[in-house]
């Protein structure tokens, strides 16, 4: 993939553009700045966009602001987000979009290098990626309301699991059932959710719960 590295840590970028390399991907532009990443995408729109969420001058959110500009106005690029914090603001305004190709990582799980890659190519072919830290917190700040708090213990964490990309065969492996067994969750939480019939595909019907999820 031809990938756009967005991060202030000299350190960190020259580790990922390092990385990135070994394993075959291009990476066509490693910034330090929101206004940079910008040029770069405009210059020549990569495949997948890696950014940090808070870099300078004020290092509070240029990072995410520029990821919510190159989703509205490059929709075909995929953008992963890095962020030192669990912020589930952030996680539910990266999802007002209607495409996939979309991912939330905290920055430790860039130590975790097999991880990382696997998110960055869940995004790369137009899935979601997300943290399971930042999926437990979304439904944590959600589980007050219903009908959420109606899901059962299984259909929660198959909601979990949707929501960090995996697919259904991928539920079924790590919950150790079949697949057939995840369907059925997956049709009894979206009754439940009053989300049945809303969007085709599977990545509208996560971006779908996760909506549901931040609000």
């Amino acid at each position: 993939m031809r990938v756009i590295l967005a991060e202030d840590s000299t350190l960190l970028r020259e580790g990922l553009v390092r990385l990135l390399a070994e394993e075959g991907h291009e990476v066509t532009a490693a910034v330090g700045n929101a206004v940079e990443l910008l040029a770069a995408v405009r210059a020549a729109p990569p495949d997948v966009v890696v950014a940090d969420v808070r870099m300078p001058p004020t290092h509070t959110d240029e990072g995410l602001r520029a990821a919510l500009e190159i989703r509205r106005e490059w929709p075909d690029v995929g953008v992963l987000v890095l962020s030192q914090y669990v912020e589930g603001r952030y996680a539910t305004e990266l999802l007002t979009g209607e495409s996939g190709a979309v991912g939330y990582l905290l920055k430790d799980r860039v130590a975790q290098v097999d991880e990382f890659l696997d998110a960055l190519g869940r995004v790369g072919d137009g899935r979601t990626a997300f943290d399971p830290e930042v999926v437990r917190r979304l439904l944590v700040r959600t589980t007050h309301t219903d009908p959420l708090a109606r899901l059962t213990p299984r259909e929660s964490e198959v909601l979990a699991a949707m929501a960090q990309g995996h697919t259904n065969a991928a539920i079924a492996r790590q919950l150790h059932v079949s697949q057939s067994a995840v369907e059925k969750h997956i049709n009894a939480l979206f009754d439940k959710l009053e989300l049945t019939g809303r969007g085709e595909g599977y990545s509208r019907r996560v971006l779908a719960v996760l909506r549901y999820l931040g609000s």
